[in-house]
């Protein structure tokens, strides 16, 4: 886009007696150096509001259309005074994988002010635990993630969301200390530090997990069986179905549907039987939930497609 237009659009945007129109926000995505700067230029001249508003319907277009790229404004916006913004920031670049991001991440986790970007960030660097698992992250910025995670973790003085948010990110590495911060935290007696313990054996994706998610599918309290299906899906090991199959008639809806899910990711015959009868259920959610499993097993919703036992 020639720059003439560009900043005519920059001046549209920032005029604040105008709402947005966020279909032409696709105008930003892309920038050139020279574009970003004038995007600063006209972005620190505007409200918080206005700020906040723009930055939310970035993200939501990025996550709605893949070939708009706005990573170039999200790194910036990491640095807004206003601690919404950096949140949606950290949000935006949620599958942003270049390593020039985690120093960033890592003075946010450690130094900003607000614990709810703290918090963000924690989960942020939980994608670069996950890359260092697969190793796709170099060593040196392995020991860093690893390092602010732990830290955070250890920290007593630390805000509770922040520090589950921390356990949660760290979990894809297999490590003997990570293991001992997982079964720490599910000892806990903070129900809420429990619950990211049951989410973070999913992550850590051990099978010898797998005894204690099967023990917390039962648990009355309605999130913590939500988490310990997904966990049990992540693992993937097909001893879970049959408690997966109790789940599909859970009083909750969202446990349900996390169960079926589960089935679809494990596989095997007996969770495609599960599955196929699902097809007939007198629940639309239900229905609907089971031919996006038998969809992620390759076998569509067609009941013919799949055996039954």
């Amino acid at each position: 886009m020639p720059l003439d237009s560009f900043s005519n659009n920059l001046a549209e945007l920032r005029d604040e007696s105008k709402p947005i129109i966020p279909s032409k926000l696709a105008n930003v995505s892309t920038v050139s150096s020279e574009e970003l700067l004038l995007f600063l230029d006209a972005w620190v001249n505007m409200g918080f509001e206005r700020r906040r508003q723009i930055v939310h319907y970035l993200v939501d277009l990025a996550e709605e259309e893949p070939k708009l790229n706005f990573d170039a404004i999200f790194q910036a916006c990491l640095y807004d005074p206003d601690e919404i913004v950096r949140v949606r920031a950290i949000e935006g670049l949620w599958e942003y994988e270049n390593n020039s991001v985690i120093d960033r991440f890592i003075t946010m986790l450690k130094e900003d002010c607000q614990e709810s970007v703290r918090a963000a960030a924690a989960q942020a660097l939980g994608r670069f635990a996950l890359l260092a698992e697969l190793g796709k992250l170099r060593p040196d910025d392995r020991a860093k993630v690893e390092e602010a995670l732990i830290t955070t973790i250890d920290d007593r003085e630390e805000g509770l969301e922040v520090r589950r948010r921390a356990i949660e990110a760290i979990a894809p590495l297999s490590l003997p200390k990570v293991a001992e911060i997982i079964q720490k935290a599910y000892h806990s007696e903070d129900n809420e530090i429990r619950v990211s313990a049951i989410y973070a054996m999913g992550r850590n994706s051990d099978p010898i997990w797998l005894p204690t998610l099967l023990k917390e599918l039962d648990n009355p309290d309605t999130e913590m069986r939500f988490e310990a299906a997904v966990a049990c899906g992540e693992i993937g090991e097909e001893e879970a179905v049959p408690h997966l199959m109790g789940l599909i008639h859970d009083l909750d809806t969202q446990v349900q549907q996390s169960a079926i899910a589960a089935l679809g990711i494990i596989g095997g015959s007996e969770a495609e039987a599960a599955l196929g009868e699902c097809l007939n259920h007198p629940e639309e959610h239900i229905r609907a939930a089971a031919e996006d499993a038998l969809e992620d097993l390759g076998l569509g919703k067609d009941p013919i497609s799949f055996r039954i036992i």
